[in-house]
């Protein structure tokens, strides 16, 4: 279910990420390598990036419900677009949610950019009127939001105890930091000179990619990558 990349570091192109690479998320829209759940994900795309033009870290957003391989617009335009932190997804939708933009990730709460791969069951998740779509992943990204992405370890834990089936892999950025969760399927780091990219599988041939064990959390920052199991929150059995 769905494929995302996170990238933190020097300013690149989106392009560089997202369709330039051999294997890159528009490849892995119609032939992903490493994805478990589903054959392609056709049900839309996203991508997002912090622009300080407009000073600070300001989430930008461009999301569709067709597929990426087809958005010829995008393709002229994601050369010229450059950040130094983005996240990106192509998705393939959970049976019975809606094909819309605005369930496609990433999501936002105006601070962060959020995309989830997986599933997970609604009515695990406590009900908001924060979320952006019906959609699973929009609830989860909500609740998240909600809880604080300090809290995002302990979410996850929680989130998982109470739906076994869930799958709740997490990237999620501010401009400033890169958060990554491995639950239930793929998560792989590259450490490039200018910058770290998480992603649900490589988007190249090189051996210099790393898979994230799961039910682990990773961190991003300037100075350095730590990656944490994702034990049972406090007070839990």
């Amino acid at each position: 279910m769905c494929r995302h990349l996170g990238w933190l570091g020097a300013d690149v192109t989106v392009s560089s990420l997202m369709l330039d690479p051999p294997f890159g998320l528009r490849v892995q829209s119609y032939a992903p390598r490493r994805q478990k759940h589903g054959l392609m994900n056709a049900d839309g795309w996203g991508v997002g990036f912090f622009d300080r033009t407009s000073g600070g870290e300001v989430p930008r957003r461009w999301r569709s419900a067709a597929p990426l391989w087809g958005d010829a617009s995008f393709d002229s335009v994601a050369p010229a677009l450059r950040s130094h932190c983005i996240v990106a997804a192509v998705r393939s939708a959970t049976v019975g949610m809606p094909i819309e933009a605005s369930a496609a990730a990433p999501f936002t709460d105006g601070r962060w950019l959020l995309s989830h791969n997986g599933v997970v069951g609604r009515a695990v998740l406590a009900p908001t009127s924060s979320a952006e779509s019906v959609c699973d992943s929009a609830i989860l990204a909500a609740t998240i939001f909600d809880r604080g992405l300090d809290a995002l370890g302990d979410t996850i834990a929680e989130v998982g105890m109470a739906d076994p089936l869930a799958r709740l892999n997490i990237l999620a950025a501010d401009g400033s930091r890169l958060l990554g969760t491995a639950w239930g399927d793929t998560l792989c780091i590259l450490r490039r000179d200018d910058g770290v990219v998480l992603a649900s599988e490589p988007y190249d041939d090189s051996p210099d990619w790393d898979d994230v064990p799961d039910r682990h959390l990773v961190e991003v920052t300037p100075h350095g990558v730590t990656i944490t199991p994702l034990t049972h929150p406090k007070g839990s059995r």
